[in-house]
């Protein structure tokens, strides 16, 4: 049974913690629903109300376009290995990019990764759990190291040129806020 909260309690912060791999879901009023997988070190409960996730380079910026039309996004979590439960997060987001007067004191929070594009900052309105009893389990074997990898090897300017020639708009023809 499904139960919806106003808040980030103590225990869905810790279940929050506890997971190496979340997803996010977002949309503008036409077009595709985006959804994605993320992982690594990238995820962090600021407050009650307030998450924060640090975004890498990847293959599209889906997120940065879907904000600007409508800020909606919801973030799951799945529990593959213990209890079992399934946990939502709905909000408005905010993306805050590298020359924003915000971003040293979000940046600071994170690891410091290869191709670190944005940190979006959510304004969590609804916590939603369900009990996730038909997810299977899963063996976490360790994070992939192919993104930062190659983000490394691309270097500082390559990556920028990536940003310019693949992350300006969405796959629906939108335009993101990202801006290298």
């Amino acid at each position: 049974m499904a139960k919806f909260y106003d808040k980030i309690t103590n225990r869905v912060q810790q279940f929050i913690e506890a997971q190496k791999l979340f997803f996010i879901a977002t949309t503008a009023k036409e077009g595709r629903i985006n959804l994605s997988p993320k992982g690594m070190d990238t995820f962090r409960v600021l407050n009650e109300n307030t998450v924060a996730w640090l975004s890498v380079t990847g293959s599209g910026n889906e997120t940065s376009a879907h904000l600007l039309a409508d800020n909606r996004i919801t973030i799951m979590f799945c529990a593959f290995e213990g209890a079992p439960n399934i946990l939502r997060l709905y909000g408005k987001a905010e993306e805050i990019l590298p020359t924003h007067n915000k971003w040293e004191n979000y940046v600071k929070l994170f690891p410091k990764l290869p191709g670190t594009r944005q940190i979006f900052i959510v304004s969590v309105e609804s916590v939603q759990t369900s009990c996730g009893m038909s997810i299977p389990f899963y063996e976490y074997q360790g994070e992939r190291n192919q993104l930062n990898n190659w983000a490394t090897e691309k270097g500082e300017e390559g990556i920028k040129q990536y940003w310019n020639d693949r992350n300006q708009t969405s796959i629906d023809g939108l335009k993101s806020g990202f801006d290298s």
